[in-house]
């Protein structure tokens, strides 16, 4: 989706004009820019965050040339999604159906107990018996 798609999109569903939808986004797109920049980051709950990262210096290859480059320290803009939109992708929108230790831990299903359970590790032996007697 490009930006003129986005813009045409919230245009339609909301019934605001093009052009004031495009400066919203726009200013958007530039409040975000200018907050990263100064070493702000921007957090949109449920959505995810806008966050800065520091890189350190590092060795590269020039493969074709056969040199070596350092890369210096730098700033690289980074954008965290949230848990919330990582699952609605992960899933296109449908739940994820519940783990075992999810349910255990809401109640809704009991475990065992020892004497249901069923034996757990090596049965007993005769030697055992005896060595543990004496």
């Amino acid at each position: 989706m490009t930006k003129a798609e986005l813009i045409s999109l919230i245009s339609k569903s909301s019934g605001i004009e093009k052009t004031e939808v495009s400066f919203i986004v726009a200013n958007f797109m530039d409040i975000v820019k200018r907050s990263l920049d100064e070493g702000e980051n921007v957090y949109l709950r449920g959505f995810g965050s806008f966050i800065v990262k520091k890189r350190a210096e590092k060795k590269a290859r020039n493969i074709s040339k056969n040199t070596t480059i350092t890369i210096p320290e730098h700033n690289a803009p980074v954008f965290k999604p949230a848990k919330a939109f990582l699952e609605a992708v992960a899933y296109r929108g449908k739940k994820p159906a519940k783990t075992l230790s999810d349910t255990i831990a809401h109640g809704r299903m009991k475990l065992k107990t020892s004497s249901d359970a069923a034996p757990y590790g090596r049965k007993k032996t005769k030697k055992k018996d005896e060595k543990n007697k004496k």
